[in-house]
């Protein structure tokens, strides 16, 4: 018999900090990490030695993991937590970390996203990505992600007639509204044209379908409203949240994610449904993947995601804004940090600091995540429902 699950009632979300992405960077992921604790710090007034709490997730901390890192950062937290879940990362680091404050395992918890990108960081990682990358993959010349997402993107292509025009209008969406977001990669717009001209790089996905690997740092704080309250803190409160892996495992090849085994106590515990959604930010390091969580969060049947797509505007200003701050597709995939993108956008959309990307009357959002691509799919979902403080 499953437990009957817990509110997250005074436990909030509060200061979300972006290091400035840069294509390539000299300096280690304990930097970029570090410089995303400092900027904690000085924008919360929560004093360093007050910070009980850290969640860390990087794929170029090693050999370090978050124990590690304590000693770099002069941190001595009574929680601590390490999560590899890649573009699950966020949502998964926000749930645990409102669970240790809820419980009273720490006051104050700084969850922390960030790596570097040295000319071959990129190569190192895939190389030792899994061991079903290391076994499987990579010694037959399909390393890295392309060759995966290029056999679930035809395999959805298909099954569902989506074409390439589907995804494209999907990406110019997002790149226009990166054009708003002053930390995206990626500063010229983008037509449809220049996106179905692009080289393919593994068909069917040409270059346009792929995220551009960088450096860079995401964070937020997560502690009681009081706290939050008593430091003059714009804050977010958390609704629901939901995380799965290996979902599905009976399928030969992933159309569904796990977001579809959890989505109905997903919005009974948050007492909405998705037609009360304002602003959706999904894990987006092919767009195939964001059609697959359009579609299992509840937006549309399975295999309407096309159709969705051609109906609506994907931009801030649109009928259903996607992605507001350009989503890793044009802003870049600042690796493990990915995984937090959307969530920092978030809680800047729903304490209107979101700037150009802001969306007007945005009192409800959605973040999901989705990581740890093996060959034929991907083995973490997670989503969170976040709410304006006074909603």
């Amino acid at each position: 018999m499953t437990a009957r699950r817990q509110g997250y009632d005074g436990i909030v979300v509060t200061t979300p900090v972006t290091i400035p992405y840069v294509r390539y960077a000299t300096q280690a992921a304990h930097w970029w990490l570090g410089q995303a604790l400092r900027e904690l710090v000085v924008k919360s007034g929560v004093d360093k030695d007050d910070i009980d709490g850290m969640c860390v997730s990087s794929f170029t901390l090693m050999p370090d993991t978050a124990v590690g890192l304590t000693q770099h950062l002069g941190m001595s937290p009574r929680w601590l937590d390490h999560i590899p879940m890649g573009g699950a990362s966020g949502v998964v680091g926000l749930r645990r970390a409102a669970r240790a404050v809820q419980a009273g395992d720490a006051s104050v918890v700084a969850c922390l996203a960030g790596d570097a990108n040295h000319v071959d960081s990129f190569r190192n990682t895939v190389s030792g990505f899994s061991r079903f990358a290391q076994d499987g993959t990579y010694p037959y010349g399909a390393g890295g992600p392309n060759a995966s997402f290029a056999l679930l993107t035809r395999y959805y292509m298909n099954n569902y007639g989506a074409t390439r025009e589907d995804f494209g209008k999907m990406c110019v969406d997002q790149r226009t509204n990166a054009l708003g977001n002053p930390n995206a990669l990626m500063k010229k717009p983008l037509t449809l044209q220049q996106y179905m001209d692009a080289r393919v790089i593994t068909d069917p996905i040409h270059l346009f379908d792929c995220v551009m690997p960088c450096a860079g740092a995401d964070a937020f704080l997560v502690m009681h409203e009081s706290r939050a309250q008593d430091l003059g803190l714009p804050y977010v409160r958390i609704l629901s949240t939901i995380e799965r892996h290996n979902a599905w495992k009976e399928d030969p090849i992933q159309y569904r994610g796990g977001w579809t085994k959890d989505r109905a106590e997903f919005y009974a515990l948050a007492g909405i449904e998705p037609k009360d959604v304002d602003v959706m930010q999904a894990y987006d390091d092919y767009p195939v993947i964001n059609f697959m969580q359009i579609e299992d969060l509840g937006f549309c049947e399975k295999g309407e995601a096309p159709q969705f797509v051609r109906e609506h505007t994907l931009t801030s200003d649109g009928s259903f804004p996607f992605n507001t701050n350009g989503g890793q597709l044009s802003t870049g995939q600042a690796g493990a940090a990915g995984g937090y993108l959307g969530l920092v956008e978030t809680l800047r959309q729903l304490t209107d600091t979101a700037g150009k990307c802001q969306v007007s009357d945005a009192n409800i959002g959605l973040v999901s995540g989705f990581g740890m691509i093996n060959y034929d799919r991907g083995l973490c979902t997670a989503a969170a429902l976040l709410a304006r403080s006074n909603t």
